[in-house]
């Protein structure tokens, strides 16, 4: 595997080198166009834009090509529109990398909340709207190594200044969807959704190896993301270690965690330590 690409390690502005989710019409040139315009009305221009060679891409690539190449329109844009489109070789979608695991990682549960409905424009909008809230409301790592606080990190702080939350509303996931109007069905896929991605989120946190291996111990005063299966869209419980259980054996399998509401018990292999270390033991 290469070394992570430069983009990936540079400080930049978000969105600069987008990971974009947005609802078109249909897979032509045009709508594609109208999807970057939309993009870049919101995001603002970004420097790179990455995608696969679909035939869509390479056509409106080229049609900003001509359109660059009139005299005008290059004494207009030019130094203004910093954008270079990079494509990957064809049949190597492992080249995204880190985007196109995004993409994969939502259109995987979306297809399966969805199922057989059919949306209008206006429903498929709005739930990948409220999706793109549910992935960048992910905690990252902790705020700081204060053992009062209990606040992480995520992409929310980067683009709004603060995290993302959702309007609280009731659950629909145990309601017939039969007996759902159109929008308490948006409402089921969108917590259907939530239910899906945060457990597939959280699982990759945790450490999957054989148990035969020995892992360094959690600590004290440690950020961690507690597992909690009905917990609404975008909430996330973290907590600090604050007393650890060890074995005979000193392997520390239970710990005691503090919450911003209550004090909890809890096995290990039901915390995900967020990473505050910039060189964590191995």
């Amino acid at each position: 595997m290469a070394d992570l690409p430069a983009y990936r390690v540079r400080p930049a502005r978000p969105f600069a080198h987008a990971s974009h989710i947005e609802v078109v019409s249909d897979l032509s040139t045009d709508a594609f166009l109208a999807s970057l315009q939309r993009f870049v009305s919101r995001r603002g221009i970004p420097s790179n834009i990455y995608t696969d060679c679909g035939t869509n891409f390479k056509s409106a690539d080229r049609q900003l090509q001509l359109l660059f190449t009139d005299p005008s329109a290059q004494s207009l844009f030019v130094g203004a529109i910093p954008c270079k489109w990079h494509f990957n070789p064809p049949a190597a979608p492992h080249f995204g990398g880190l985007w196109e695991a995004t993409v994969k990682s939502t259109k995987y549960h979306l297809r399966r909340v969805i199922g057989t409905q059919l949306l209008t424009y206006e429903e498929m909008s709005t739930l990948s709207a409220r999706i793109e809230g549910i992935l960048n409301s992910r905690p990252l790592t902790a705020l700081s190594t204060d053992p009062h606080d209990l606040c992480a990190l995520s992409p929310g702080d980067f683009l709004i200044g603060q995290p993302l939350v959702a309007i609280p509303e009731n659950d629909m996931t145990s309601t017939p969807t039969n007996r759902l109007n159109r929008w308490e069905l948006i409402r089921h896929m969108y917590q259907s959704f939530w239910k899906r991605w945060s457990n597939e989120y959280l699982t990759s946190l945790q450490s999957r190896s054989k148990w035969t291996h020995q892992q360094p111990n959690v600590n004290m005063g440690d950020l961690v993301l507690v597992q909690t299966p009905n917990q609404s869209p975008t909430h996330w419980k973290l907590g600090r270690i604050e007393e650890l259980h060890p074995g005979i054996d000193d392997i520390v399998r239970v710990v005691t965690v503090r919450t911003s509401d209550n004090v909890l018990k809890r096995p290990v292999v039901k915390l995900a330590k967020l990473p505050i270390d910039t060189n964590p033991s191995v």
